[in-house]
Parts: structure tokens; C-alpha cells; sequence
């Protein structure tokens, strides 16, 4: 298999430092593996922070900046980064109005993101956690007590971020990003497997001519495999998935996402089936974003998340925001 590396051990901080080069208003610390805008802790501002397993890029150092994120911390390739780098990163971006982690619903996650908040809180900064939990694919599977976090991170990171950037109050932040996880659901399709640089071949065993349903975003097995499907086919069983779980009864903010190998002119078509399949079930889609955000190294294939979102989860949507990963308005 080829990649565009130069040694496994290096893929991460090498890739930090590619981004420090390419955004010059980000402060990338290389060392420690976070990266944090330029100009925090912007006063008077709830801190924003994520972080997670390197391989799922523009999430969650591309999502840094003015609308989103204050600082993202990241691990190794498909694994949690450690207490000690949240906690640093918690203390870069405070400016005394608290900090708000947002925490995608994997084990090493979950427990690393809690001791950082430990950590923080020891140094004197207010700490309170989301979890997301979107992934309607299987409840409980490797990595994961409960349901997967996924494309809901994108949506909560945006959201919340927008609402801190206008000044709202910790509490206020924490409710809204709770409200948008409780609001979405997600579910992924894998057409081929992911490669990790270690491994330097796929991750799991995937046959010509079949597909995985409700994979997770680290190859995780979903809820079974079939024979090859059209797009329309795969929308199909993808929406009324999410649909079945979420039964919205208002418009939807959808994300047709790309895990990392699947080209923008499948990713438009399967976008477009995706609203063929939401009209047919009467659902209205108020915003539409195509394209990797949540990826999987070079897994093949897409998902789809959709978030019900009032008319002040879509002013917030619509603020401006200013990111590597996703901007406009600005």
C-alpha cells in the first residue's frame, strides 16, 4: 500500500506541523499535539474544546477557530489523546468564563476527556463535558459503551461554538450542544476499509462486491454486510435508519459526509439521493453540507447525519465562522 509519509511514527506530528505552515492564525504545539486560535482565551468567551484520534481529519484540528473550536487536542491514529493535553489545552483557551469539552462516545475518549476535567478543574478552570452519542447504526460495539459519536460532533463543534462566540454563558453552551446531540443522528456505509500507517494495509477484511452497514468511523463493525447497492439503494436504507430513531417533526439540517476516499462527484450523488429519500418521507431539510469532515483515513464510502433544528439552532448555524475545515461569512 502506498502512502504519503515518511514513517509511521512521525504521520502526526508531521501533519501538525504541515498545518502550523498552512494557517498561520492557528498556534500549533507540536510537541504536545494541540492546536489552539491564535488569539486565545478571548476574553469574556466560553472556551470550546475537543479533541480526539488522529486519521478522521478536517475533524478536529480543522474545526479550530473564530464560530468553533478554541483548541483541539490530538491523539494517535484511532486513539484517544491523553488527560494531560486536554487539561493544557483547557487552561490555553480559558478566560475565566469556564470551558466546555466536547466528547465523541468512545471509551478511551470518555475516560481521558473526564480526568482532564479533573485536571482543569484542580488549576482553578470551570469544566463541563458533552457527550456525543449520534450513531444509530448499534448500540454498544469495539470501543464504545453505548452508541458511537460521529457526524454530530460537526454539528455540536458549529453550533455551540457559534453561541460561545456571541458570549453566551457556560450553562447556556452546554444546554445548546446538548440539544443539537439529542437532536441528531448519524449513520455510515463502508464500501472499502481504512488504512492505518502502522498497519500499512486495511483494517479489516472487506470483500469485492460488498458493503458494510452502519460501520463506525474507526471500522467498526455495523449491523451486517451486504452485496454491492446503488446510491439511491444505500440512501434509502441509510435515511430510514436515521429516520426510524430520530422521527423528526421539523426541518433537518443534513450532512452528507465523505470518510476520506469517496470523490465529491459520488458524494453530490448520493447527496442528491439523500433528499430524494427525505421528500418521499415528507421531511424538510432547511441547510445541506457535502464533502469529508468526519472521515476515516481512506475508507471508502459516506454518512449521513441529520440534526432537527429550530430557528435558533439555524441562526446559529449560519453565524460566520472562520476554520481550516469549514467557513463562510467572514
Amino acid at each position: 500500500m502506498r502512502m504519503l509519509i515518511n514513517v509511521p511514527e512521525t504521520v502526526v506530528a508531521d501533519a501538525l506541523r504541515g498545518m502550523a505552515a498552512a494557517h498561520p492564525d492557528l498556534a500549533v504545539d507540536v510537541e504536545h499535539r494541540i492546536v489552539v486560535r491564535r488569539d486565545a482565551p478571548v476574553a469574556d468567551k466560553v472556551g470550546l474544546v475537543s479533541g480526539g484520534g488522529s486519521g478522521h481529519e478536517p475533524l478536529h484540528g480543522g474545526f479550530v477557530g473564530p464560530g468553533m473550536l478554541d483548541a483541539a487536542c490530538a491523539g494517535e491514529v484511532f486513539t484517544s489523546p491523553v488527560p494531560d493535553q486536554m487539561a493544557r489545552a483547557a487552561a490555553a483557551v480559558d478566560s475565566g468564563r469556564g470551558v466546555l469539552f466536547v466528547v465523541k462516545n468512545y471509551t478511551g475518549d470518555v475516560l481521558n476527556f473526564d480526568m482532564a476535567a479533573e485536571l482543569a478543574e484542580d488549576e482553578g478552570v470551570q469544566v463541563a463535558k458533552v457527550l456525543v452519542d449520534d450513531d444509530v447504526a448499534v448500540d454498544g460495539s469495539t470501543h464504545t459503551t453505548g452508541r458511537r459519536g460521529t457526524g454530530a460532533t460537526l454539528f455540536v463543534e458549529k453550533i455551540a461554538g457559534a453561541a460561545a462566540e456571541e458570549g453566551a454563558p457556560l450553562e447556556r453552551v452546554e444546554a445548546i450542544a446538548r440539544q443539537v446531540n439529542e437532536s441528531s443522528r448519524s449513520f455510515g456505509v463502508a464500501l472499502d476499509a481504512p488504512t492505518t500507517p502502522a498497519k500499512g494495509g486495511p483494517t479489516f477484511d472487506l470483500p469485492p462486491g460488498e458493503l458494510e452497514l452502519g460501520v463506525g468511523i474507526h471500522g467498526e463493525p455495523g449491523r451486517e454486510r451486504r452485496g454491492m447497492m446503488t446510491s439511491g439503494e444505500i440512501a434509502d436504507f441509510a435515511v430510514d435508519a436515521v429516520l426510524e430513531d430520530l422521527r423528526p417533526d421539523g426541518p433537518v439540517l443534513a450532512l452528507v459526509n465523505g470518510m476520506g476516499a469517496t470523490p465529491l462527484l459520488e458524494l453530490y450523488g448520493f447527496a442528491a439521493e439523500v433528499h430524494r429519500v427525505l421528500g418521499e418521507r415528507g421531511v424538510a431539510v432547511a441547510r445541506t453540507l457535502v464533502g469529508d469532515y468526519v472521515t476515516s483515513l481512506d475508507m471508502a464510502g459516506c454518512s449521513v447525519t441529520l440534526c432537527q433544528a429550530d430557528e435558533e439552532l439555524l441562526r446559529l448555524w449560519d453565524a460566520p465562522v472562520r476554520t481550516p475545515g469549514l467557513r463562510w461569512g467572514m
